[in-house]
Formats: C-alpha cells, structure tokens, sequence
C-alpha cells in the first residue's frame, strides 16, 4: 500500500472510450432522443509514485469523445511533475481555461482529472474517499432510474414493478413530456397502481416543455403525488423555472446542466428550484461538488445527485444537506467490482479510493477506436 505521507506526481493520463448496451434502452423526447448504448470515456491517471486514480465521463453521444479526449490531455499536459494535489490542480484547470470560458468542453475536461485525482489522492492516504473527506462509509438512500422511460402504460407499470424488486427500492423515477397532457396522466397512474402509495415517484421531463406549456402540464399534475418535477424547461431559463418553483406544490428540481460552482451559485441566487442535483461532468468533479455543497448547507438545500453514483456515492457521505442518489447500473458491464445495493440504499464500499476498477477484459470488448 502506499505511505500516507506519498507526494504524487503526474506521469501519464490514458484515456479510452467505450460504448457500454443498455438493459433497458432510454426512449426519450427529441431533445434527448433514444439510446440502446451509452457512452464512457475511461480515465486512468497514472502517477510516478506507482497510484492510479481511475474516474469516468459519460459524453453523451459517442461523437463528443472527439472534443472532450483532447481537452483531457491538454488539461493534463499543465500538470506534468508538479505536485498532484486536486484543490490545486483543479484551480490551475479553471485558471487555465479563462480564455476559453468556465463551461462546456473546458470545464468538463477538469472536472474528469479532478475525479481521477481525488481517487488517487484516497488510494496514497490508503482511504476510501468518503473517510479522506472527513467522512465514512455506509449506505446512501437512492432511488433507481434505471427505465421508466416514455413507453406504453403497460410496459411501465411491469417495469416499475421490476425496478423496486432490483434493490429492494423505495423510490424510482419516471420520465414525463409525451405529446399530450392525457398520455402523461395515463403513464402516472399506470406506474401508482403498479406500486401503491408508499413508493416515492421521481419525475424527469428532460427539459421538454416550453414555459407555457410546463405552466399548464405541471399545474395538472401536481395533485399526483410526485416527488418533483425534474427540468421542465430549458436548464438556463432560471427566471422561468423560478416561476414554477413559486406557483407548484410539488417542488421543481434543477442541477444537471449547471457549469461549476459559479453556474450553481447564480441558480440558488435566482431562486430557480427547490432542490438541486448536480452533475459531476458539469460541476467539475469531486472540487467542483464539495464547493457546491457547501452553498447548498449554507442555503437549506436538499443536494441529491445525478448519475455518477460510485463517486457520488461518496460525495453524498461528506454533504451536510445530502437527499437522493441516483442509482443506474450503465457503467456496470465494464466495472469490476459494481457497488452493492441493499434495501434501497447504495453501499459505499471501505476500500480505498473511489471504488472504480475496470474489467479489462469488458472494456476490450466494448472498445470504440
């Protein structure tokens, strides 16, 4: 094992992209579209002293590696044998990208080094990441949103049943904005009667509704017992989503599509949302999510977190206003060891670093050149 006391230094980043098949395909709105694969791109940052972080990126749409993988290895380059300390290194990514801005590409860049950074930074303490934050390790309540997607009321009703037995579930999460307001409403019902009162009802529209028409739709279904109401509009349309947070019952999530701390911090300011879940690719990784957070504690927040659960996970341990995991198993045909789920609760595993280790022999298979 590696001494505590271990300075690190960079040696070489490896990156490579997978496609990884979906149990379950995701049939979205336009914006969003359908998916029978999922995109990663893997990262291993290797250090001089012999630690490997590892973290992943999920692009999206496969063609995106193409811009993202570049900017990884220049955002590498400015590490190169100095000290690898992620608060450090983090700021000198940021600082570096003032002329290209603080989002998009750049930011996503930094915040994939910061994740393989901090796993590194556990495994020379000899820590899982949790306990290096200040933390420990133990379960993290999630609900799972692994299908559910905008299917016939009677597939969803057999799926929602499946989804609850895969984790012993209390909470999983449907996806609303089908062409009519009536098709949401028979897709809501089919999914209650399938899994009775008690089961908590996540809803996601994918930012699919213009203001007007969320205005109508939303007002319809907020006798229905959900949740939230997860990005109806446009993710930049703060001053909107801020109306809705003000005029529902049921309180809007936002926070996927916010860009670093300062992107988190201008919603809070705007009062767009009730509850935030960020996304570690957007945020900018493991700093980006504990500045965040830290906003959110001061703020009254409830923090949950979107994809990403083995580093989130983590994350949720260290978060004074920690909510909801989202728990999804795309990542798992190439993951050595997957986290365990027991009773609706995501297992952080006492082992050092992060938890991500490959199946090499998966991600061979799964390789995109």
């Amino acid at each position: 094992m590696p001494n505590p006391a271990t300075r690190l230094t960079l040696h070489s980043v490896n990156l490579r992209v997978v496609s990884a098949p979906l149990r379950r395909p995701i049939v979205s709105n336009p914006m969003v579209g359908r998916f029978a694969e999922w995109p990663f791109i893997l990262i291993d940052l290797r250090t001089h002293e012999g630690v490997v972080g590892r973290a992943y990126l999920e692009p999206y749409v496969l063609g995106a590696a193409r811009y993202i993988v570049p900017a990884i290895e220049a955002a590498a380059e400015r590490l190169a044998s100095a000290p690898l300390a992620p608060i450090d290194a983090f700021r000198s990514s940021v600082h570096a990208l003032q002329l290209h801005g603080r989002e998009g590409v750049s930011l996503i860049a930094a915040a994939g080094l910061d994740m393989a950074i901090w796993d590194a930074f556990a495994k020379a303490a000899n820590q899982p990441l949790a306990v290096c934050l200040g933390g420990s390790v133990g379960p993290v309540r999630a609900y799972n949103t692994n299908g559910l997607w905008l299917l016939p009321p009677a597939e969803l009703a057999a799926q929602a049943r499946e989804l609850i037995d895969e984790g012993a579930f209390s909470a999983i999460k449907m996806r609303f904005g089908r062409t009519t307001l009536a098709a949401d409403l028979d897709a809501v019902r089919a999914v209650r009667d399938a899994i009775g009162p008690h089961v908590r009802l996540m809803s996601d529209f994918n930012q699919g509704l213009d203001r007007g028409e969320a205005l109508l739709r939303l007002h319809a279904l907020d006798d229905q017992g959900l949740q939230w109401f997860e990005e109806p509009i446009q993710f930049d349309d703060l001053e909107g989503s801020a109306q809705l947070a003000r005029e529902l019952k049921t309180p809007i999530q936002i926070g996927e599509n916010l860009y670093g701390p300062r992107g988190f911090w201008r919603a809070v300011q705007a009062q767009a949302a009730d509850l935030y879940m960020p996304d570690l690719m957007r945020i900018g990784g493991v700093t980006g999510w504990l500045r965040c957070a830290a906003i959110a504690g001061a703020a009254g927040l409830p923090l949950s977190s979107h994809l990403y659960p083995e580093v989130s996970a983590h994350l949720l341990r260290v978060t004074d206003t920690a909510d909801w995991l989202e728990w999804r198993d795309w990542a798992h045909p190439f993951l050595a060891a997957p986290f365990e789920v027991r009773d609706g609760a995501v297992i952080v595993p006492d082992r050092p670093g992060n938890g991500i280790e490959w199946d090499e022999a998966a991600v061979k298979r799964l390789l995109k050149a």
